[in-house]
């Protein structure tokens, strides 16, 4: 753990500008444009939840600086673990299960332009980093593993019932049909009874996350 004030808002400050740079050029704003459609993705959503973060600890680095440089700057420790570990879900999602299908696609969609980059690995690389540099250890509850799955959780109840709404997230280039779902792992209309095991087995793996963070938090990591 680093217990350098200074070092901190020199990181922090530096990660707010990587995630609100790469958050607003997925937007389209340095392109003229406002794709407004982007905020309906996790990723997007994640990203805010990731913006709010960096925000709330460049703000409180700065002013813990009032007492001193040097000194713990792990601030916000419950709500940090919540974030890093719903953020680094657009992370093992996007490289695990929807790069390697891009991979394969012909067209001129790129996963490696900035934008892209900066919402699916920069930014939570960068949250997950702070958790281990900065933030203080003990200070985790064990029921906040379980917090850990209320974002992702209500995302997918809020953009299913859209989806069943009506709202169309996209037009898939395979068969031109409309898509109302935001993700194949959990496309009732493509899937079927199967998105429901790929529910189960993120939400599995979500307590296991929590549990693998409580426990490095209470038993690995040092003050």
């Amino acid at each position: 753990m680093i217990k350098t004030k200074i070092i901190a808002l020199i990181f922090r400050s530096i990660a707010l500008v990587i995630a609100v740079t790469g958050f607003l050029d997925m937007l389209g704003i340095f392109n003229g444009e406002l794709r407004l459609g982007t905020l309906m993705f996790y990723t997007m959503q994640s990203n805010i939840l990731a913006i709010v973060l960096f925000t709330l600890l460049t703000i409180r680095t700065a002013i813990g600086l009032r007492n001193g440089k040097t000194g713990s700057a792990g601030y916000y420790a419950r709500f940090e673990m919540i974030c890093v570990n719903n953020v680094m879900l657009t992370f093992l999602v996007y490289w695990v299960l929807l790069a390697p299908t891009i991979f394969t696609m012909v067209g001129e969609y790129s996963i490696w332009t900035f934008d892209n980059l900066a919402v699916h690995a920069f930014t939570p690389l960068l949250c997950l980093l702070d958790y281990i540099m900065f933030t203080q250890p003990r200070h985790l509850k064990y029921r906040d593993i379980y917090c850990i799955c209320i974002f992702p959780l209500a995302y997918m109840a809020a953009s299913s019932i859209a989806g069943l709404l009506g709202y169309v997230y996209f037009i898939s280039a395979a068969d031109g049909l409309p898509v109302r779902f935001p993700y194949y792992f959990y496309d009732f209309d493509r899937i079927g009874i199967m998105s429901l095991a790929y529910i189960s087995a993120m939400v599995i793996f979500f307590i296991l996350a929590g549990h693998a963070f409580y426990y490095v938090d209470r038993r690995l990591r040092k003050t």
